[in-house]
C-alpha cells in the first residue's frame, strides 16, 4: 500500500485536481489519500484557507459574515464545475461553514482551527465525490474516526491510539480520501498541527497502515541541496536520509515540515516527496539509510526569525540546577527553546521569536534578573540559524573551519556554532540581514565546484 499526500498548489483547481486522479490511478497500490485545502492558482491569487482567516476574524467580530462565506463557496462551486460535479457537494458545504462559524467562540484559538480545518475536510470530500464520478470507487474518512490529539495548552500531535485507529484503513477496498491538517481530541475538539500539518496527516497515516511508500506531491521536482530563491542552479537531491531532512526542514526547508517525519521514522517507512505537474520525475527520496557519496554536505539551509535570551553570572558553572530554573522559567511561559550554547560564566537560549511577545519578554528578564541573580540579562531579536547537513560530515576534519571562512568573507560575524551530537549538522547564529549572502558563500564553498 502506498499513502499519498497532495499539497495545496496539487489540489487548487478542478485541473490540478484531474491531475491528481490520474496520478492515483495509474498505481492501484495508492490506496489512501491525503489532501490539503485548496492553494493558490497562480501567484496573485489567495488561498482558500486565508479566506476561511478571514471568515473567521468576521465571524467573532460579529460582523456581516455572508459575504466572506460565500466567496469560500464560490471557490468550492469554481472547481466542482470545472470537474462537471453537479453542486450537492457545494450545498454540503455551505452547510458545514454555516454550522462551524454558529460554534463555540468561547476559546478563539479553537474556533479559528475549527475554520481554517474546512478547507481541508471539505476538499477531500469534494475530491472524493469527483473520484467516485468518474468510476474510482472511494471514500471520504474522517479525522473524528480515528485521528486522535492531545489536550491544549502544548501544540498538536497524535496521541498513540490514532494510530492503532487508523490501522484497519489498510485493508480498503476503495480509495480513501482523508483530510489533512488536523484532529480531535478525546473530547472531540477540532485542533489543528503546526505549518506543514498536511504532511504531518499523510505521515500519520503512511504509519498507521505500515505503507510501504509515503508519497508526498507538491509543486517542485525534488528537493534541492539549497534554496533556489537565493542560489542559482542548487544540486538536485535524490536521495536522504531521515536525519538529513529533519536538519534541512528545521531551518527553512519548506518543501517538507519536520515534524512529518517522526511517524514514518519510527517505523522506517521511506518518502518520496514528487511533482504532481510532473509524476514521472523520480523526486527525492527521504531514508532511512543511503550510501554516502564524495560530497559531505548534503544541503545547506537558512531560517530566519529567532531571538537569544542570553544570561551572565560569575561562577554560574560551579551553581547546581542554574541551567534547570532557567529554562523552567521559559516552560512557565510555554517557551520551547532550540539551542543552548554556554560558557563558564554565561548562558545563550535560542527560540523561536513567534513565542515573544513585549509582556512575556518583560516577565522573563525580571525573573531571571531576581530569581537566578544574574549579573547581566538581555533579549535579542533578528537572529537566523544556517545549518549544514551532511551524513558524511562526521567523517570530515576541517569542514567547521572551511564553514568559518566562507562566512567570514560575507563580513558577518558567527554568534553561535552548534553542531549536533549526531554530528550530521553544524548551526550558525547570525544576524538575519546576512542569511542570503551567507547561504550563498556556503554553497560555493561546498557545492559549486563539483556536482556528484
Amino acid at each position: 500500500m502506498i499513502v499519498c499526500k497532495f499539497g495545496g498548489t496539487s489540489v487548487a483547481s478542478a485541473e490540478q485536481i484531474q491531475k491528481v486522479a490520474n496520478i492515483v490511478k495509474s498505481n492501484p497500490a495508492r490506496k489512501i489519500v491525503a489532501v490539503s485545502a485548496p492553494g493558490k492558482r497562480s501567484g496573485d491569487d489567495i488561498k482558500v484557507t486565508d479566506l476561511l482567516i478571514n471568515l473567521a476574524m468576521a465571524a467573532l467580530k460579529n460582523e456581516e459574515i455572508e459575504e466572506e462565506l460565500q466567496i469560500v463557496v464560490n471557490r468550492f462551486m469554481a472547481i466542482a464545475d470545472g470537474l462537471e460535479l453537479d453542486h450537492t457537494i457545494c450545498d454540503v458545504i455551505a452547510e458545514d461553514l454555516h454550522e462551524r462559524v454558529q460554534g463555540d467562540k468561547s476559546n478563539e484559538e479553537l474556533f479559528i482551527d475549527s475554520i481554517k480545518a474546512a478547507g481541508e475536510d471539505n476538499n477531500a470530500k469534494l475530491i472524493a465525490a469527483y473520484f467516485n464520478s468518474i468510476g474510482m470507487p472511494a471514500r471520504y474518512v474522517s479525522p473524528k474516526d480515528g485521528l486522535v490529539v492531545n489536550d491544549l495548552p502544548e501544540r498538536t500531535y497524535a496521541l498513540p491510539e490514532a494510530y492503532a485507529n487508523l490501522a484497519p484503513l489498510k485493508s480498503t477496498k476503495e480509495i480513501i480520501v482523508f483530510p489533512g491538517f488536523f484532529g480531535y481530541t478525546k473530547a472531540g475538539i477540532l485542533r489543528t498541527f503546526d505549518r506543514g500539518g498536511s504532511d504531518i496527516t499523510g505521515s500519520i497515516l503512511a504509519a498507521a497502515v505500515e505503507a510501504e511508500l509515503y508519497e508526498n506531491f507538491t509543486d517542485v521536482d525534488c528537493v534541492f541541496s539549497a534554496n533556489p530563491k537565493v542560489v542559482n542552479d542548487p544540486v538536485e537531491i535524490k536521495e536522504i536520509t531521515y536525519r538529513e531532512m529533519r536538519e534541512l526542514s528545521y531551518a527553512g526547508f519548506s518543501v517538507f515540515h519536520d515534524e512529518a517525519l517522526m511517524p514514518v521514522y519510527k517505523i522506517g517507512v521511506p518518502v518520496n516527496i514528487k511533482n504532481t505537474n510532473n509524476p514521472s520525475a523520480p523526486g527525492t527520496r527521504i531514508v532511512p539509510r543511503r550510501s554516502v557519496t564524495g560530497r559531505p554536505v548534503t544541503g545547506i539551509s537558512a531560517d530566519s526569525g529567532f531571538s537569544t535570551l542570553y544570561v551572565s553570572k560569575y561562577l554560574m558553572n560551579r551553581e547546581v540546577g542554574f541551567g534547570r530554573k532557567l529554562l523552567q522559567i521559559l516552560e512557565d511561559e510555554n517557551i520551547s527553546y532550540e539551542h543552548t550554547p554556554s560558557g563558564l560564566d554565561d548562558i545563550s537560549v535560542i527560540m523561536r521569536s513567534n513565542q515573544i511577545t513585549l509582556e512575556n519578554e518583560e516577565r522573563i528578564l525580571s525573573r531571571v534578573k531576581n530569581e537566578l541573580n544574574a549579573d547581566d540579562v538581555q533579549m535579542r531579536h533578528g537572529f537566523s540559524m544556517i545549518v549544514i547537513v551532511g551524513e558524511g560530515m562526521r567523517n570530515n576534519t576541517g569542514l567547521a573551519a572551511r564553514a568559518a571562512t566562507a562566512i567570514s568573507k560575507t563580513g558577518a560575524n558567527i554568534e553561535m556554532i552548534n553542531q549536533g551530537s549526531s554530528e550530521v549538522s553544524l548551526v550558525f547564529g547570525v544576524l538575519q540581514e546576512y542569511e542570503n549572502q551567507i547561504l550563498q558563500a556556503l554553497y560555493e564553498e561546498f557545492f559549486a565546484h563539483a556536482r556528484v
